[in-house]
């Protein structure tokens, strides 16, 4: 919640702001600028750990918001090649752990 009033301020002194959520309900409620919400497991805002593509992509939409004068804006990630249907993730039991 301090993220999303802080992202305020900062605009209102002429900054540019965006950030990833993991929760819809509480930003939806804070109302920040700009943010992207990314449908992965608390405490990995950018995705699952060694998925530097995907990680990539949520960055790149993230960014992509930042033009965005429509304020307050609130998007889900949608990855490329993946039907929303699949949605979302199923990850595995530990997202911290490396893939063998």
């Amino acid at each position: 919640q301090t993220v999303g009033l802080v992202h305020a301020a900062v605009e209102r002194a002429g900054v540019t702001t965006v950030s990833s959520t993991l929760l819809r309900e509480v930003t939806e409620r804070i109302r920040p600028p700009r943010a992207l919400c990314v449908p992965a497991p608390m405490g990995y805002p950018l995705g699952a750990p060694h998925q530097p593509v995907r990680q990539h992509q949520i960055l790149d939409a993230a960014f992509r918001l930042l033009p965005r004068t429509d304020l307050p804006v609130l998007e889900e990630f949608v990855p490329s090649g993946l039907p929303t249907e699949l949605l979302p993730f199923s990850w595995p039991e530990s997202p911290a752990d490396p893939a063998p």
